[in-house]
């Protein structure tokens, strides 16, 4: 397949980028900073866009049989918008290039519902913080880029996991279409999955949940981790990436 990924250069496009070249798909690796991206497959063509550039997403999407979308911004205070505007790029260029699959990601608290096995702590205090203050901001225009979503005819399918962490190799990760027992989700595992959905279109028109279950951290080491430290430039994010 001709696969277009958009947020290639994050640590879950760069996986995604890595497992689909090596599965033999042709894949087109979009990112802002085509010069850092380092993989290197004579079946991956880098290409450098915004995906904020209407007439780049265009381009990027012509020729294509699937998309995937795993764009990422980190917490913080300012307006986002770079999830609802740009996947309505890619859902216009879609459309006008009769491009059908389309496969994002938001995060698992937007299934609306508490985390299941929890205990109070963490479903009223821990996950309630970050969602309403931390990544406010991010988690609306998730919200927004949902809706955008929704409005199309595509054959849509929006994966959202738990905290990202990282992971060595794939695991005997769980899906579901309603939001699983667990807190985290590796990168590996998501970006497998993201693949698997793109390829042999599963769960159309749909919102799927994926967790790992094996090697999982805890939650105040990857709060530091992930939403503190920045370590080796990583999006500042704790619920989703």
């Amino acid at each position: 397949m001709n696969i277009v990924i958009f947020g290639a250069n994050g640590p879950t496009g760069r996986l995604a980028v890595e497992q689909a070249g090596a599965e033999g798909h042709v894949v087109t690796a979009v990112t802002r900073a085509p010069e850092t991206f380092p993989i290197r497959n004579p079946r991956v063509r880098v290409v450098g866009a915004d995906v904020l550039d209407a007439g780049a997403v265009d381009r990027a999407v012509a020729g294509q049989d699937a998309v995937i979308s795993v764009l990422g911004v980190p917490y913080g205070r300012s307006p986002v918008a770079v999830y609802s505007v740009g996947v309505g790029h890619i859902a216009r260029a879609m459309a006008e290039h009769g491009v059908r699959r389309f496969v994002g990601v938001t995060s698992a608290v937007l299934f609306g519902t508490a985390a299941p096995g929890e205990g109070f702590l963490f479903r009223k205090v821990l996950e309630p913080s970050v969602v309403r203050f931390m990544g406010r901001t991010v988690y609306d225009d998730m919200r927004r880029m949902e809706e955008v979503v929704r409005a199309t005819d595509l054959d849509w399918t929006v994966v959202r996991p738990g905290g990202l962490f990282d992971r060595d190799g794939v695991s005997d990760y769980q899906v579901g279409t309603e939001r699983l027992p667990g807190r985290y989700t590796a990168r590996a595992d998501l970006a497998h999955e993201l693949l698997r959905q793109a390829v042999e279109d599963r769960h159309v028109r749909a919102f799927v949940d994926v967790r790992t279950t094996q090697d999982t951290p805890s939650f105040l080491g990857l709060l530091r981790k992930e939403a503190f430290s920045g370590e080796r430039g990583r999006k500042k994010e704790l619920v989703r990436e």
